[in-house]
């Protein structure tokens, strides 16, 4: 690694050390609107992996062909998912995320038929019915209590009959650990790197296969 690669490595691991301790929403946001502009630079630094494994996933759990399938990307941010589809040759993408800041930088990829401001939890989704819901998320210390609470939200719309886990996939190269704390307790402390998970859910009325919309989220999760 270079002293250049090093230093810019260093403001990346401060930045996102910033960001675990942002608990209100609304703060939460103006910080990725300010990441916006460096956001694809810094996680290229910290070798984050989460969207092309999320797109591995979906990409085997569909029989359909990826250029009739209609995807709904959620909290797509600046549209790193929205890369990896179109290189998979899925071409009808829509994306929604909280941050105005990440959505202009969405746009300007061109790579999605239509973006919405819109907030995971807070505001309905578009277009949220049929499908394949996949979702994803960190796995380090820092992260477990976003984890457990996400997990709690899925099992209890698993046990309303809204959908039924398909997938539940670790993975442990997912991205660099940003704290020495992450680097001794993480399942690749000798790699340096953190764990991650995806998640698949069908949901219930849809059968996979046979079309109808694709929800993927690998989100803002800094």
């Amino acid at each position: 690694m270079t002293r250049e690669e090093a230093g810019r490595l260093s403001q990346v691991l401060a930045r996102v050390g910033a960001s675990h301790g942002i608990t209100d929403l609304a703060c939460k946001l103006r910080f990725y609107d300010d990441w916006a502009p460096e956001y694809d630079q810094d996680v290229a630094a910290l070798k984050y992996r989460a969207p092309r494994l999320a797109v591995d996933c979906l990409s085997r759990a569909l029989l359909r062909p990826p250029h009739d399938t209609l995807i709904l990307d959620v909290a797509c941010g600046t549209g790193l998912v929205a890369v990896e589809l179109q290189a998979r040759g899925f071409l009808q993408v829509q994306g929604v995320d909280g941050s105005p800041e990440m959505l202009k930088q969405a746009q300007a990829r061109g790579l999605y038929r239509h973006l919405s401001l819109c907030t995971l939890g807070q505001e309905p989704l578009p277009n949220p019915e049929g499908g394949l819901v996949c979702l994803t998320t960190r796995t380090n210390p820092s992260n477990l209590p976003y984890k457990e609470a996400l997990e709690a939200t899925l099992d209890s719309l698993e046990q309303a009959g809204a959908w039924e886990r398909l997938v539940a996939q670790s993975v442990d190269h997912w991205e660099l650990a940003t704290s020495e704390q992450e680097t001794e307790m993480g399942a690749c402390a000798s790699s340096g790197f953190i764990s991650g998970i995806i998640y698949l859910y069908p949901k219930q009325e849809t059968v996979l296969g046979e079309g109808g919309r694709v929800s993927a989220q690998p989100p803002n999760e800094h």
